[in-house]
């Protein structure tokens, strides 16, 4: 891994986790990551190059799906991956998901918008390449925009 990479990698995905929690849940010889943030936190730079808008007012959904190999650490894998997420008001925001990679490193992104002190439940279906049966994943998500 070169040093753009990693310190675009580090930046975009790693900083978020650290100011807001990263999550994690299993299923069977998978385990899945996640996060949801405001894009604002994103280095300016490394959001021009993605093609993502700063904004207190826009959410970022962060997934990765790595495989569980005995002996070694986590392999990650590519995913289909829709969903949707709704808010208390029970307003539908579908979700538009797309691949990012990089350096053996494979994320999936999404952006909605967000008001202050808006909750949404994200619910995603995601099936690992090669496998047929999607799992669902659930996770609620406060932001605090002002």
């Amino acid at each position: 891994m070169n040093i753009r990479g990693i310190f675009t990698t580090t930046i975009l995905f790693c900083l978020p986790w650290l100011c807001h929690a990263e999550q994690s849940q299993s299923f069977g010889d998978y385990t899945v990551h996640y996060s949801a943030f405001t894009t604002d936190v994103l280095n300016p730079a490394v959001a021009k190059n993605y093609h993502i808008q700063r904004s207190k007012n826009r959410a970022l959904l962060n997934v990765s799906v790595l495989k569980k190999v005995m002996g070694t650490t986590s392999k990650p894998v590519r995913a289909t991956i829709s969903g949707s997420a709704i808010n208390l008001n029970q307003q539908l925001r579908d979700l538009d998901v797309r691949e990012l990679t990089e350096d053996g490193a494979i994320y999936y992104i999404a952006v909605v918008n967000v008001s202050n002190n808006e909750t949404l439940k994200y619910t995603l279906h995601i099936t690992p390449e090669g496998e047929t049966t999607p799992f669902t994943l659930t996770f609620d998500q406060a932001f605090v925009t002002d």
